[in-house]
């Protein structure tokens, strides 16, 4: 049987976590987490990291395995999975990568373009320019040296300015004239599982898990990394919102329903974005059963 990668991708909130593991312990096989902020280990509540129990049922990888802060990226990640893949087919034949973050599974599966390492002097230049001066002041630094890549990022992404920056800088051209999306091949072929519901369904679910974040404690989790609230590995939801609150921008029952409405703006977002991919088989997550029958067949074709 060919080396498979089982990628279950989808909306936060929808269920990957738990299919995985079902998944993960049909095919007996150990799971990589894509999940952007699950890396953090000062951070578990409001990134949603599998509870104990089910960390104990499959072994899960690059959950924990960074501080916030380390300075990460998509293509840090990319090379960290694609090593831990490596390592792992020494002895298995089937793995599991789940996860919502966009730009990560894109980096496991396509590939990032062969972009320079940024020096490290100016990166941390540029952070104590960005935490002075303000992101406006960083997005017109971009606009100046690189006018096309100005044009098509989010400017509300302080990571994804800052990094083009220092592309631009370290290299001395524009970031925009190193990118190429050009897919990469791998060594391994990629199934992918996309999971949705309806949509009124998905918000409830949300908004449900939420409330289970704070009575679990996601307000003393917050207060334990607030003096490091200027951090990027911080700028996110359900942190962002309850630092405000600390700062008394807002009340805390505002910013709880700002978790839950950024949340669901975030799913928005997240399933445009999978929507683009036509190698994505979409499921409901209830149906595990034939799920695991599909990818069973795609497994063994000639059965």
């Amino acid at each position: 049987m060919s080396k498979t990668v089982i990628v279950v991708l989808g909306p936060t909130g929808i269920g990957k976590s738990d299919l995985s593991i079902r998944i993960a312990q049909h095919f007996h096989t150990e799971i990589i987490s894509a999940d952007s902020r699950q890396i953090y280990k000062e951070l578990a509540i409001g990134t949603a990291v599998p509870p104990a129990d089910d960390l104990q049922k499959v072994k899960h990888h690059l959950i924990h395995n960074h501080s916030i802060h380390d300075y990460y990226s998509a293509a840090l990640f990319e090379k960290e999975a694609l090593e831990t893949i490596d390592e792992l087919f020494t002895t298995k034949d089937v793995l599991v990568v789940t996860g919502g973050s966009m730009m990560y599974i894109d980096a496991l599966c396509k590939g990032m373009d062969d972009i320079p390492d940024a020096d490290q002097q100016i990166r941390a230049q540029l952070m104590e320019e960005h935490q002075e001066k303000g992101l406006e002041h960083m997005r017109l630094r971009l606009k100046q040296l690189d006018p096309v890549y100005y044009e098509q990022v989010d400017l509300k992404n302080p990571k994804r300015i800052l990094h083009a920056l220092e592309v631009c800088l370290t290299s001395g051209k524009p970031y925009s004239s190193m990118r190429k999306d050009q897919k990469k091949e791998r060594p391994f072929n990629i199934l992918k599982i996309g999971l949705n519901r309806d949509r009124q369904e998905l918000y409830d679910r949300i908004n449900r898990r939420v409330d289970l974040m704070m009575e679990m404690g996601l307000e003393d989790e917050a207060k334990s990394v607030f003096e490091f609230h200027h951090l990027n590995s911080l700028n996110t939801v359900g942190y962002k919102e309850l630092f405000a609150y600390f700062e008394g921008q807002q009340d805390k029952a505002t910013a709880v329903e700002l978790i839950k409405r950024n949340s669901r703006h975030y799913a928005r977002k997240q399933l445009t974005w999978f929507r683009r991919d036509q190698e994505i088989n979409w499921f409901q997550p209830e149906q595990e059963e034939e799920i695991i029958r599909f990818i069973d067949d795609k497994l063994t074709p000639n059965a």
